[in-house]
């Protein structure tokens, strides 16, 4: 079956550690997010891929090639501009047959896809969404259904007294290719403003299909670590092999942790889990590492401290520095000695961070 993954978003929530690598090819568990959406696609059928690109496409058409490597086919699609939702499947419905699988490139989900096209079937439905539960609604846009799944309206980011369900949309759909007459031609064009309400005011069959499988949006720092965390923390995660590593006998490594390879781990040094090293990272002399993600070739000098942080490709921090939690740090940052970056700084690429720069 063919699928189409929405990719082109450049990912600014996700600041700085989308400035130079697209949303898509953040690492999650040391592999590019977009890895793991192709993964559970194939599982489930969908083995011929349409890639719709805008931001940095370079950076993720060298990545996956053909797809063949990865089991599928990949057709890549870049738009001269931003078309939206609706507007990016719109651009290619020459290319579409029923059914139509569509994804937003930034959830990571264990939806069932194989039943949600069971239903689809079984209820005549010209578009199915995905929904899923949250705790707090109002910050959504809701999606209302009768008890056959109908769905009966969308709810803007509701107060809470006008709050009537707890289930939004997911990002995942299927459509029947006739829908695709209501989106204009070259135009910028969204399923949730555009489309989908459109569909409903004419009557239109528009179906929900709720599901409680595990489901977050890594479009903020937050959610990108909390993914980290929930996955190896809920039990399916296994440490692996670890490959080409240099581990001081005298440090201690209580997991889960992933480490990449091509690592060298100094004396002293204690890494406490849910943590992710990138390869080739070095970790000096009495470093204490928690809860952290670091991705490739990051240098970390002795004695420094980080908790909860997020460090990207390349980056240099000097001994003595402390990085509190949340702190966000881009590609290629130097960061001097004895620095003490407080909670949720961001610091983006390119810097360099004396002692007299940012301590607190």
């Amino acid at each position: 079956m063919k699928g189409i993954i929405l990719v082109g978003g450049e990912g600014t929530r996700l600041r700085p550690l989308t400035c130079n690598t697209p949303k898509p090819m953040v690492p999650v568990l040391n592999r590019p997010f977009l890895e793991h959406m192709i993964e559970h696609l194939s599982s489930h059928g969908i083995d011929d891929i349409i890639l719709t690109l805008c931001y940095l496409p370079d950076h993720i058409q060298s990545h996956f090639g053909d797809g063949s490597k990865f089991g599928v086919k990949l057709t890549y699609i870049v738009e001269e501009s931003p078309l939206g939702t609706a507007g990016a499947v719109k651009n290619i419905e020459d290319m579409l047959d029923d059914p139509i699988f569509v994804f937003n490139g930034d959830i990571f989900t264990e939806l069932d896809l194989t039943e949600m096209l069971s239903l689809h079937y079984k209820r005549g439905a010209k578009v199915t969404i995905a929904l899923t539960p949250v705790n707090d609604p109002t910050i959504y846009g809701l999606v209302e259904t009768d008890r056959d799944g109908r769905v009966r309206r969308f709810i803007e980011k509701p107060s809470w007294d006008a709050v009537t369900t707890n289930m939004i949309n997911a990002g995942s759909y299927i459509l029947e290719r006739e829908v695709l007459e209501y989106i204009p031609p070259s135009s910028y064009f969204t399923f949730e403003r555009g489309l989908f309400p459109g569909l409903l005011k004419m009557g239109e069959a528009v179906y929900g299909y709720p599901s409680n499988t595990y489901w977050i949006d890594i479009g903020t720092p937050e959610r990108y670590m909390k993914l980290h965390h929930d996955l190896m923390l809920g039990g399916a995660f296994r440490e692996g092999v670890r490959d080409k590593l240099n581990i001081h006998p005298t440090a201690e490594i209580n997991g889960p942790v992933a480490l990449g390879k091509d690592c060298v781990i100094g004396p002293g040094v204690l890494i406490m889990g849910p943590t992710v090293i990138g390869d080739g990272c070095r970790i000096e002399e009495g470093s204490v590492i928690e809860g952290a993600i670091l991705w490739r070739n990051v240098h970390i000098g002795n004695r420094v401290v980080l908790k909860n942080c997020i460090i990207a490709d390349n980056t240099i921090a000097g001994d003595g520095c402390g990085i509190d939690d949340g702190s966000i740090i881009g590609e290629n940052v130097i960061i001097g000695n004895g620095n003490k970056l407080a909670r949720g700084i961001r610091v983006w690429p390119e810097k360099r961070l004396e002692a007299e720069t940012i301590s607190f």
